[in-house]
């Protein structure tokens, strides 16, 4: 089968943040997405507010932007509308990889979506422990040809994406011991985890007919690899990033990816190869930075050096300087120093339950209180 890739504007880039809903007074997740919903009406196009699997969850989308911050702002204005509705129901919303305390069993899936109950009826156990929220960063590339060697390329820094974001730490009322337990529960759907290093579309093409074939996916959408290609909309979209708690770190990761994406896109234009690691290191640099987060010893390069990630960060921003100048994300991009110097989410929310004698409803509090003020606590 061929699988079209449409055409779009290099760079330009998309944001989707799912968001949970909490009860004000419990901090218990709370089903309130239908009713949000309802009462926000119907939108045509982007920006846009839509559900989820589950009822305790609003994903809000950004319109396509070549600017990093004008999508944010489109998040922005969409979480205040979302959060004024919100307000007289009692509910409030935070977001960060997984709830620190609420119950699997307890949510509901949303009704009446064919997708989700079929996801549901497949996986079982494993779906309906799917409590997890997430930050998709899509990024436009302008020719098929290079979508397959920059997914190839992004993969080198998926455990800088993870590291950044890991804000899963907690795990129905448990310390899990890792900073993104998230990473490692999503990977349990029979479609989700690592993407596999084609060289080839047609190989893409021919696994896609595979899987169609023997019924295992009918959309390729169902295909919830951690970096995939998104041939609909002519991008590729990385969604290996944790719920992040704020607009202001939404920001530095969504610069991070488009300039990274810039910068395998002008490596092939100058006929270079983009370097990639072997599946087992890349298999084994995403556990390390689930586990251990911002303290991840990674894999940099086939030969197997390693480095601390925050001291690999220390080299890649100042190299992505220029590239961030050219699509205006400098500031965006520059926040990502501020959270190698203070703490991503997880480490935040370990430090507020210590801070509390282990008060995992102190921890709901604070992320309540970071995605309304829009920045880190």
């Amino acid at each position: 089968m061929g699988i079209d890739f449409a055409l779009s504007q290099r760079s330009r880039l998309g944001i989707e943040w799912e968001i949970a809903c909490v009860d004000r007074r419990s901090g218990e997740l709370a089903p309130a997405a239908p009713e949000l919903l309802s009462r926000l009406g119907a939108f045509e196009g982007f920006p846009h507010v839509t559900g989820e699997l589950l009822t305790n969850t609003v994903e809000v989308v950004s319109a396509p932007h070549l600017r990093a911050q004008d999508a944010v702002d489109d998040l922005t204005r969409l979480v205040e509308r979302v959060g004024a509705l919100a307000e007289p129901m009692g509910v409030d919303l935070m977001s960060s990889g997984t709830h620190p305390f609420s119950q699997w069993f307890q949510q509901q899936v949303t009704p009446g979506k064919p997708r989700y109950e079929t996801l549901i009826d497949r996986t079982r156990w494993w779906g309906r422990q799917m409590m997890i929220w997430g930050v998709h960063v899509h990024v436009a590339v302008e020719d098929r040809r290079k979508v397959l060697p920059i997914i190839e390329g992004l993969l080198n820094y998926l455990p800088h994406f993870q590291a950044l974001s890991a804000s899963s730490p907690f795990w129905a009322g448990e310390n899990t011991g890792y900073a993104s337990n998230r990473a490692l529960m999503f990977q349990q759907l029979p479609t989700a985890g690592l993407p596999p290093q084609f060289t080839e579309w047609a190989q893409y093409e021919a696994m896609v007919a595979d899987l169609q074939h023997i019924g295992v996916i009918e959309e390729l959408n169902e295909l919830r690899w951690d970096i995939r290609p998104s041939p609909k909309w002519g991008t590729i979209e990385v969604r290996s990033f944790d719920g992040i708690p704020n607009v202001r770190e939404i920001g530095a990761v969504a610069a991070l990816t488009q300039c990274l994406v810039e910068h395998f896109s002008r490596e092939l234009d100058a006929g270079r190869d983009v370097p990639g690691l072997q599946p087992w290191f890349v298999r084994e640099n995403k556990w390390r930075t689930a586990r251990y987060g911002m303290d991840a010893i990674i894999i940099q390069n086939a030969d197997g050096d390693e480095r601390l990630v925050t001291k690999d960060l220390d080299e890649l921003l100042p190299a992505l300087a220029p590239i961030a100048e050219a699509l205006d994300c400098t500031t965006q991009l520059d926040h990502l120093r501020d959270i190698a110097e203070h703490g991503a989410s997880y480490q935040r929310q370990l430090r507020v339950a210590a801070a509390n004698n282990g008060s995992l409803k102190s921890v709901v509090s604070s992320l309540v209180r970071e995605l309304r003020e829009g920045r880190p606590q």
